[in-house]
């Protein structure tokens, strides 16, 4: 049986002070949490974090990389700077990177390598647009976006990602996808995880990214094929964070 886990997008957000005290909340609330749990954080902020959560089951991880590994990229980071400060999770093909950096499916496939050359996990995002769902491509649109991935990664890494699926319809929008709706997205994705490696599509979590909260937590993450949940602005709120954490 997977593992729960909850990965929290702090995106564009935090301060020190305010961090400082998000975290050590966290941290405290945990008790008996039988689900992993991650924060993803502005690259600023990745020192805070090592120091702040050394020592407690608190993973944490970066919102992006640079396809490059060194040179004249300014305003770039690359894996091997993620991994100096012992991130265990990079966002790769986040949503909101490939709408306003345009980011294409091949350019986030790369950078899924590039983690995973610095033995850090990439969460590989995959998602489709309202009308890209109302036209009924879901499955078109998010296969292909996991299969430029697949095919630069080869058969034996397909067990060292994670998947997020992120309706972007439902993200900010008002919109929500059922735990139903959701869970036939999931399904897609873990066959096409299997037709590349069977026993590793067994291994691979699959994330929900769209606008998981306390309320909705709970009934989302009891479908079969949904294993966590990648959490945007309730990763800001100490409790909801937690909420959703104990609800897996």
């Amino acid at each position: 049986m997977r593992a729960k886990l909850i990965v929290g997008n702090w995106k564009m957000n935090g301060s020190r002070a305010g961090n400082a005290r998000l975290l050590a909340d966290i941290a405290a609330g945990l008790d008996s949490a039988r689900a992993q749990c991650a924060v993803c954080v502005p690259s600023p902020y990745l020192q805070q974090c090592e120091e702040a959560l050394s020592g407690t089951p608190i993973a944490w991880g970066a919102q992006d990389v640079s396809v490059h590994g060194f040179g004249a990229f300014t305003g770039e980071v690359c894996a091997k700077m993620l991994s100096e400060f012992a991130c265990r999770y990079v966002i790769v093909g986040h949503s909101e990177r490939r709408a306003y950096h345009m980011e294409s499916s091949e350019m986030v496939a790369q950078k899924a390598k590039a983690v995973l050359a610095e033995g850090m996990t990439p969460i590989v995002c995959v998602g489709e647009t309202l009308e890209e769902r109302e036209a009924g491509q879901t499955a078109q649109v998010v296969g292909a976006q996991l299969d430029a991935v697949l095919e630069l990664l080869g058969t034996a890494d397909v067990a060292k990602i994670v998947v997020a699926y992120e309706p972007v319809w439902a993200i900010g929008t008002g919109k929500n996808a059922t735990p139903e709706m959701a869970q036939a997205v999931h399904a897609h994705l873990r066959a096409q995880l299997k037709a590349r490696n069977a026993e590793a599509a067994e291994s691979v979590p699959i994330l929900y990214g769209g606008s998981m909260k306390p309320e909705n937590a709970k009934a989302l993450l009891a479908q079969p094929d949904i294993d966590g949940g990648l959490i945007g602005g309730a990763a800001l709120k100490a409790q909801d964070f937690l909420g959703i954490i104990h609800s897996a």
